[in-house]
């Protein structure tokens, strides 16, 4: 479903080239439940940013359900994230002027559904979470674990057949983290491919497989041998004058 090539992502800083992602080749297969963990600056945002499709490779390949995605132009990019991605943020990402249902709704909107289907669609995933009797409310009237439920519903809403949560309990509380952790791994039950970017261990261990990132590179997978960069395989070292920075990557989450 999800299959990196030898994909960097680099920046050139004056003089100095950074490599936010450096050479990683990685499969995520259909109905995985994966975390990406690393720290600040390891290369994990910048890594859900390629997969989601809210950037591309500096070189490299990107394929999505066999599709090379690499070199999308933007427009091209949010057609794919519209019909097969969504996305669960840490700081849930509602508007707060809309009712939970048109939050919910906004998604569908975009991609151009009659409003009675994408009412119908937008209620039945506020069913799923368990909220549908709060669909009237606005976010500001709900918590914390209902509004991360709320993003939950609309990521649900187009029926995406893969699941990007970025620091998905990074704002709540232990227990109501616990239960957002408990559905997603629900969801993963149903079919649902999911991938957990976090810096939290305790996090990844809900995961069936656990991907390591560091420096821009894969360190550990559980799922996997960590297979080598071109560079690492022809014992050619990588070029001088390399260093690490914290850029904002486009689209989510922290610096890379």
């Amino acid at each position: 479903m999800i299959r990196l090539e030898e994909v960097y992502k680099i920046y050139n800083m004056g003089e100095n080239e950074v490599r936010a992602i450096d050479g990683v080749s990685l499969e995520i297969r259909e109905n995985e439940m994966a975390a990406i963990i690393g720290q600040s600056g390891s290369g994990k945002s910048t890594c859900m940013n390629i997969i989601g499709c809210l950037d591309v490779p500096t070189s490299g390949k990107y394929y999505l359900n066999d599709q090379d995605v690499s070199h999308m132009k933007d427009d091209e990019l949010a057609e794919v994230r519209n019909k097969t991605l969504g996305f669960i943020f840490q700081q849930y990402n509602l508007i707060h002027k809309l009712n939970v249902l048109e939050n919910v709704e906004l998604p569908l909107v975009y991609k151009g559904v009659h409003e009675k289907e994408r009412i119908e669609a937008a209620r039945e995933a506020l069913r799923k979470v368990g909220i549908e009797d709060k669909m009237n409310n606005l976010p500001s009237q709900l918590s914390g674990g209902q509004q991360q439920r709320v993003s939950i519903a609309r990521a649900l809403a187009g029926n995406p057949s893969i699941i990007l949560a970025d620091e998905p309990t990074g704002a709540l509380d232990t227990k109501t983290g616990k239960e957002v952790l408990e559905f997603l791994q629900k969801l993963n039950g149903e079919g649902n491919t999911i991938i957990l970017i976090t810096h939290d261990m305790g996090v990844a261990e809900k995961a069936k497989r656990i991907i390591r990132i560091s420096d821009g590179k894969i360190v550990e997978d559980s799922g996997h041998s960590v297979p080598k960069t071109e560079h690492e395989r022809s014992g050619i070292p990588g070029k001088g004058n390399v260093k690490r920075a914290v850029p904002k990557a486009a689209g989510m989450g922290d610096a890379v």
